[in-house]
């Protein structure tokens, strides 16, 4: 469907605007008042990791007059595989200062607004007011909620995506015109089912793929032009390079959009998600030990068996000396329990402790009362016992 513009034009163009944004003035689409309004727009990218780098990029360039960005995090050197609006001298610095010198480097027209805090309920509602389009580049399902339910009860439109391994879902969110996230996503799944990005891997170029999509659609709702992808859902699969489309309608029952929401304020978007199973916190509790005491047991040779529950790629990157290799879904099935020893203490680890977490819930129903977990993982035991290690 074809939508009115989100904003007003701008009064004028300066000489050196025109002359930057000439190739987009002669588009009859775009045009002078098009770019007018793509200055007049104030545009919240929330996170400037892998999908914001490109959309923050790109929107800088295409002339959107205010930019914010909200971040917390610092640059890592694992960042830099897929956000590309860092470097490596941006390393430990700030994400959105970084991201600020980057849009400024490619268009010092823009007014960039910094947020350096954690999206939260109790203060989106603030940082969203404040902008005309939202664009949401996050990586887990608490904030992915948090954006959608703000979005809803302020009645901001967004634009979403999602990247994970070789493929890429992108789509436009608006409750006035259509559907919502939760119409299409009406619960999250459960704890340790979809990994995250971390745990699963990305294709780098795959963030530039579906980022190069957000900025597309903002483009056309802030200048009114085109189909936006509003009660529509874009599937990519990069390895297929294939598109898709597939149809989302308003679900009159919608808990936050419906015709008798239940979601009417912001509630805690963790517990709603929840980043481990209550099974996997009541195991946890008690049973969970330090890199530090887990290198105390092997050096003192105390009876254990270490097992890696991460996957086969994960375990060629980094190991923790003498663990054993046996990927979680082997837990869920049931096939590993048979081969487990019986005359020493199960020692389990993932790479941060979710996962292992998840796979102590089933071994503690299994009869192994006195198994345990890291915490922290082998990310935790390289920082602590093997710094030499890399981490990913």
């Amino acid at each position: 469907m074809s939508l009115p513009p989100l904003v007003e034009p701008a009064a004028e163009l300066t000489v050196d605007e025109v002359r930057r944004y000439s190739r987009h003035l002669i588009i009859p689409d775009v045009g002078m008042d098009g770019q007018k309004r793509l200055k007049n727009a104030k545009v919240l990218c929330v996170g400037a990791g892998g999908l914001g780098s490109p959309a923050l990029m790109y929107l800088a360039a295409a002339g959107v007059g205010t930019l914010g960005i909200v971040e917390f995090d610092e640059v890592d050197e694992s960042n830099l595989q897929r956000q590309i609006i860092h470097s490596q001298a941006d390393i430990g610095r700030s994400k959105a200062q970084s991201a600020k010198d980057s849009v400024l480097g490619i268009n010092p027209y823009v007014n960039v607004v910094l947020h350096e805090e954690r999206l939260e309920a109790d203060n989106v509602k603030e940082i969203f007011a404040q902008y005309d389009l939202i664009v949401d580049g996050t990586d887990n399902f608490a904030t992915r909620y948090l954006v959608n339910d703000a979005a809803v009860l302020l009645n901001k439109p967004y634009v979403w995506g999602s990247i994970y391994r070789f493929d890429g879902q992108a789509s436009v969110f608006w409750s006035e015109h259509g559907p919502c996230y939760r119409c299409l996503y009406p619960e999250p799944p459960p704890p340790g089912m979809v990994p995250s990005c971390a745990e699963g891997g990305v294709l780098g170029v795959l963030c530039a793929s579906v980022g190069s999509i957000q900025v597309t659609e903002a483009i056309k709702l802030l200048a009114g032009i085109g189909d936006p992808l509003v009660g529509r859902l874009m599937i990519y699969d990069a390895l297929e390079m294939q598109y898709r489309q597939v149809k989302v309608r308003k679900d009159p029952d919608c808990a936050v959009c419906g015709e008798n929401p239940t979601v009417t304020e912001l509630i805690d978007y963790e517990a709603f998600c929840g980043v481990v199973s209550e099974e996997a916190q009541e195991a946890a509790a008690g049973s969970t030990i330090t890199p530090k005491q887990l290198k105390e047991w092997i050096d003192g040779d105390e009876m254990i068996e270490i097992i890696d529950v991460r996957e086969p790629n994960e375990y060629e990157i980094v190991s923790i000396p003498g663990a054993k290799l046996i990927p979680k879904n082997e837990f869920l099935m049931g096939n590993a329990l048979q081969d487990l020893p019986q005359d020493r203490r199960i020692v389990l680890h993932c790479k941060t402790g979710v996962r292992s977490a998840e796979v102590l819930a089933v071994l503690k129903s299994a009869g192994f009362a006195d198994s345990v977990h890291v915490g922290g993982g082998v990310i935790g035991w390289v920082n602590q016992i093997e710094p030499e290690k890399p981490i990913y």
